[in-house]
């Protein structure tokens, strides 16, 4: 059988999903404040929060035709992953192992994980 491979196709459906949420979440905003387009739509999106920036942009771009973000460009802020002490000792270096090398406490993950809608730029009557 010829096509994409079973995860890529998982993949896929969740980053339409994340886009599908995105998009509800920008038409309940321009609702309330009466917006008849959105010009920019700006996300933030964590390195360890499981989405292909790639794949996001393509369902981004695939179905934004024919709804207020027809014309609005999708801008990602990709956030590194940050990984701290939850004692407070400070953040764990990139690379090392996830522990407090002051108390060997398991790190907590403080950001990188996050899928935002940052800012909307909407043209309002």
């Amino acid at each position: 059988m010829w096509g994409p491979a079973s995860s890529e196709i998982d993949v896929t459906m969740h980053e339409y999903s994340i886009v599908q949420a995105l998009f509800d979440q920008i038409e309940e905003s321009a609702r309330r404040r009466g917006a008849v387009a959105v010009h920019k739509v700006k996300v933030r999106i964590g390195e360890v929060a499981g989405v292909e920036v790639a794949l996001l942009r393509t369902a981004y771009d695939t179905f934004r035709e024919r709804t207020l973000c027809a014309d609005a460009p999708l801008e990602v802020e990709q956030v590194a992953a940050r990984w701290t002490c939850p004692a407070g000792h400070g953040d764990i270096a990139r690379g090392r192992a996830l522990v407090c090398p002051a108390c060997a406490r398991p790190a907590r993950l403080a950001e990188g994980d996050e899928i935002v809608l940052e800012q909307l730029e909407l043209e309002v009557p």
